[in-house]
């Protein structure tokens, strides 16, 4: 089998998370400065197998799209023309940013490292991940 790679997509940097060849575990992998996003997942996937992109869908709290929703989008369509073959899915990502410092904060991860952005964004992807995983068996 191939991986699925999930990203939580933001306007400075992008959380990136993958599975491990079985789809069994989802992993954080890093995160990138959204402007070498693409470069980036050429890379990736060029030495890796991948199956599919999860890309996170932001909804605010009333239910609408986030503002950042027109740059994924955008991210979306470069994606696309670059792996044709590759499908998207959308995995709502609501509250991951909030879960992921949940989860920095009950594996004791210390403070220091939380305030990390890097770190929050790469766990968001990996939590987007898990969802969209959950949500397919």
């Amino acid at each position: 089998m191939a991986r699925l790679i999930a990203i939580d997509y933001g306007a400075r940097r992008t959380g990136i998370a993958v599975t491990d060849p079985l789809q069994i575990i989802a992993t954080a992998l890093q995160t990138v400065q959204t402007a070498e996003l693409i470069e980036f997942l050429k890379t990736f996937i060029s030495r890796e197998p991948v199956e599919a992109l999860i890309v996170g869908q932001p909804f605010r709290g009333s239910g609408e799209v986030s503002d950042i929703e027109s740059e994924i989008i955008d991210f979306i369509e470069k994606f696309k023309a670059s792996f044709p073959e590759l499908p998207i899915y959308r995995q709502d990502e609501q509250f991951s940013s909030k879960r992921a410092m949940e989860s920095l904060i009950s594996s004791g991860v210390p403070k220091n490292k939380r305030r990390q952005k890097g770190i929050l964004d790469s766990t968001a992807a990996t939590l987007i991940l898990q969802d969209f995983m959950e949500e397919r068996r």
